[in-house]
């Protein structure tokens, strides 16, 4: 065997060759699913968009890293999903720029922690986490508190991400700014804010102060829509994926 590869090794154009032929493979391989990928991919036609102040929340979710100890997938392995929820599906991040959907859990999965706690319950654990788990190593974002949400810069974002392909329309980045503050101020007219988002649109003083918008509020809002801009996953799961 050796002594075949050192033959080849010597002819320079025979090694070439060789090289694109395996080359030609590794890529066929990558590239060849992408073919039927709308077969295999789900459509939801009713999958909404992430609104400006669950952007922004997304946005401070990566920006202090906690992607790097919490995933956003579930798996099809029938543990996870008796513990988590419904495994993922693709149609559920095709919004998403960059995808989240990691490996690594120090914390638990959150692809399905939407609904699952109370605000109140996420701003205490981002203030100390210990406060509400005892046992958990999390670093504190208390400061989330009291740093105001900037959000001049939400319409470039939303703009960025319709290039992309994700559906914003001009109105939506027009009103980004003041549709991120509405959201967090149930006080506030948000008439508008609910027609270009839908009724399903969560409004309220996320972390429990209405007197201001915080990057509290827009890390707990992001972590409240989390498994709920599309129902495709709450179908009926095929027999031979659950007993896996």
């Amino acid at each position: 065997m050796f002594r075949t590869h050192y033959r080849i090794e010597r002819k320079s154009v025979v090694l070439a060759v060789a090289i694109m032929i395996v080359a030609s493979i590794g890529g066929l391989i990558e590239i060849a699913p992408l073919f039927t990928i709308n077969e295999t991919v789900e459509a939801d036609p009713d999958m909404r968009v992430y609104t400006p102040l669950e952007l922004a929340g997304r946005n401070i979710y990566m920006r202090e890293g906690c992607y790097a100890c919490h995933s956003q997938m579930i798996r099809t392995l029938q543990d996870e999903v008796e513990r988590y929820g419904p495994y993922s599906l693709a149609v559920e991040s095709q919004y998403d720029h960059p995808m989240l959907w990691g490996s690594k859990r120090t914390g638990p999965d959150l692809a399905r922690v939407g609904g699952k706690y109370s605000d109140h319950w996420h701003a205490a654990h981002l203030t100390n986490p210990r406060d509400v788990v005892p046992e958990s190593i999390m670093p504190r974002y208390a400061f989330l508190r009291e740093t105001l949400l900037r959000t001049a810069h939400l319409p470039d974002d939303l703009r960025a991400l319709r290039r992309a392909g994700v559906p914003y329309t001009r109105e939506m980045i027009a009103h980004a700014a003041a549709d991120a503050g509405a959201q967090a101020s149930p006080g506030d007219d948000t008439a508008g804010l609910i027609e270009r988002y839908g009724e399903a649109t969560q409004v309220r003083a996320f972390d429990g102060d209405e007197g201001k918008v915080t990057e509290m509020d827009a890390l707990v809002a992001y972590l409240q829509i989390l498994g709920k801009l599309s129902s495709a996953a709450q179908a009926p799961q095929p027999a031979h994926i659950a007993r896996k």
